[in-house]
């Protein structure tokens, strides 16, 4: 297991976001379980932190977020704390633009493939976190919402873009206008969620995934997902052609060479990525 840095050492009951390494496969577990997993400072800067160390660290082909206990994977923004700060005269709306990225935005420019293991609720900010990950696997008990609306302001880190993406205009619309909350069956119903499982089968159908993404070539795996979310902003004929030449230097690595001679001897790749 490794760490980030600024995080105390391992089993730390303060540990605001816990950062291990096991294999291949990086894990992000937000912390504040007595919270409900809500964003608070220290949550904010260590998930920028571990994401960012995932993003360059040559040991993670993956990464899985989640939350810590089972009532949530992320109530959003912690509202006791910006209520303070806001008394204090402190900014607690950090910029999508310029030096300091903030916790969302540093989740979604990861160009590592990421799985949100939803463990629980996830509200405004938590629904953003999860919209930043790939692939999202969700307990039956869990639900979402953007529910910003309701307290006067609307989501500031994905909700408005990144969720019609997933289900519609339509069903976009409602739950951002509405603020209603989703339970899981709908939410993978709407293509919101990719997978369904028992709350006993979370963890272990996560894992199974992420091992068997992470068995893949790295280098390829990074940018068949590039390609795929260039599609979403791209002209077809643009997108062919992209993916035509990565398609040609995925040929020019060395895992390419290895995939051709395990399918040629019958064996399972053993890719380094490089």
């Amino acid at each position: 297991m490794t760490r980030s840095a600024a995080q105390e050492p391992a089993g730390a009951v303060d540990q605001p976001v816990r950062y291990e390494i096991a294999g291949r496969i990086a894990r992000v577990t937000i912390n504040r379980p007595e919270a409900r997993n809500a964003i608070n400072p220290a949550v904010r800067r260590a998930l920028i932190e571990a994401f960012a160390d995932a993003s360059v660290n040559p040991d993670v082909w993956l990464v899985i977020l989640t939350g810590a206990g089972d009532r949530a994977f992320c109530a959003g923004g912690d509202l006791k704390k910006n209520d303070e700060n806001e008394r204090q005269g402190k900014r607690h709306v950090v910029p999508m633009t310029g030096p300091d990225k903030n916790d969302y935005e540093t989740v979604l420019e990861c160009y590592k493939p990421k799985i949100a293991a939803l463990n629980g609720h996830a509200f405004g900010g938590g629904l953003e976190l999860a919209l930043s990950c790939d692939i999202r696997v969700a307990s039956e008990t869990a639900r979402f919402g953007a529910g910003e609306i309701k307290l006067g302001w609307h989501g500031g880190a994905g909700n408005t873009q990144l969720l019609p993406r997933l289900v519609g205009y339509g069903k976009a619309m409602e739950m951002v206008l509405t603020g209603d909350l989703i339970d899981a069956a709908e939410a993978r119903a709407d293509g919101l969620v990719q997978r369904l499982v028992p709350d006993t089968e979370l963890e272990a159908t996560t894992e199974a995934l992420a091992e068997r993404i992470a068995a893949n070539a790295p280098i390829a795996a990074v940018l068949a997902k590039h390609l795929v979310r260039m599609s979403e902003s791209t002209a077809v004929d643009v997108g062919l052609r992209w993916e035509n030449d990565l398609f040609a230097y995925c040929f020019t690595t060395a895992d390419a060479a290895e995939g051709r001679a395990a399918f040629t001897e019958k064996r399972q790749p053993v890719f380094r990525g490089e």
